[in-house]
């Protein structure tokens, strides 16, 4: 399908008002995208109402875009990422991704951000936004989350592990690895990384993690949308030398699907993300990873560690994230220890 079409069509898909400031966030803040800049935006059927109103933005701002619709171009779940997209993207500076993710499309979100990091791009990984979202997460003071973001990413650059606790049952011991870099994707996108919008968060993969985490917040990929909050049915894993050894729910369904998740191959069981969430304009989950991740505490992730940023070795065809609620992280070294964050908010200033 050629991309005009596409493009014209997204514009005059309508939306709430409602959207404004949060596609206005993405646009200008997050991205800062330019007049002279190209940008290809990628949305569905389900997410056409978010991504028009970001095409808005771009057309105030002037810039040339090309939008794609994926039903438009292959059957769901997509088997790879279209041809048509890939090939957009190779003269564009910018993308954004406003989809609804289906099981099993993980390989061709990978195809297109093997394009972002071969070539550099800003991307803003927009999976399964909704419209709680652009009115909540996109609201946020991105400026202060980005501070915020900074002040975490310099302490955690300077300890050798991370310690933290819950009252749900959460005691982990990270070490950290200090081959492995730290990121921080703070909404603030730039060529070094590219982030989820909303963003806010410090990442790495850790050299080891050990013990219990306990998910009372939400599991990440399609099983979030399908299980929803586990506050009242909490998913425990035990975690040793950085595998999980085992899990344990009352929903028995929910533990028969994480566990075929992470089993689907050698590393999917694997600690490969460990991550703080710092989106202070964000004050409860709601059901979504693509903002729950962001929520203020940590949130780990089991399965592909991206190599590419952080240098794992490593690899894994999946990637699910786990959330908690109400944090108490301690940053350590040879000389002690000190905490960051008290059930649930930081203890830090930018």
């Amino acid at each position: 399908m050629p991309a005009a079409y596409t493009s014209t069509r997204l514009s005059s898909v309508p939306f709430p008002p409602s959207f404004g400031q949060g596609a206005r966030n993405a646009v200008t803040t997050c991205l800062r995208i330019q007049p002279g800049e190209k940008v290809t935006v990628i949305t569905d059927e389900k997410t056409m109402h978010i991504a028009a109103s970001i095409a808005v933005e771009l057309d105030r701002i002037g810039c040339h875009w090309n939008g794609f619709v994926l039903e438009e171009l292959a059957p769901r779940p997509l088997v790879g990422m279209p041809a048509a997209v890939l090939e957009d993207m190779e003269s564009s500076q910018v993308s954004i991704f406003a989809v609804e993710v289906q099981p099993n499309e993980l390989r061709s979100r990978m195809e297109m951000t093997d394009v972002v990091n071969r070539r550099r791009m800003r991307h803003a990984h927009m999976v399964n936004v909704t419209p709680e979202i652009m009115v909540q997460g996109m609201r946020a003071d991105f400026n202060a989350v980005d501070a915020l973001s900074q002040a975490v990413l310099d302490r955690v650059r300077e300890a050798t592990y991370v310690r933290a606790t819950t009252p749900a049952g959460t005691d982990i011991h990270a070490q950290l690895n200090p081959s492995y870099k730290w990121f921080k994707t703070s909404g603030i996108i730039s060529t070094e990384k590219w982030g989820n919008l909303p963003g806010g968060e410090c990442f790495t993969a850790p050299g080891e993690v050990n013990g219990v985490f306990v998910v009372d917040g939400v599991v990440g990929d399609f099983l979030c949308a399908r299980y929803g909050i586990l506050r009242d049915t909490p998913l425990s894993i035990a975690i040793e030398n950085n595998r999980i050894v085992r899990i344990s729910c009352e929903n028995k369904e929910l533990e028969r699907d994480f566990w075929a998740y992470t089993h689907t191959d050698e590393n999917s069981d694997r600690v490969g993300e460990f991550a703080i969430g710092t989106n202070i304009g964000v004050h409860e989950v709601i059901g979504n990873i693509l903002q729950d991740e962001k929520f203020p505490g940590i949130h780990i992730a089991f399965g592909d560690p991206y190599g590419a940023h952080t240098g794992a070795p490593w690899k894994s065809s999946t990637h699910i994230d786990v959330v908690g609620l109400g944090f108490n992280i301690w940053l350590g070294d040879a000389e002690g220890e000190s905490q960051i964050m008290r059930d649930g908010v930081f203890l830090i200033e930018p």
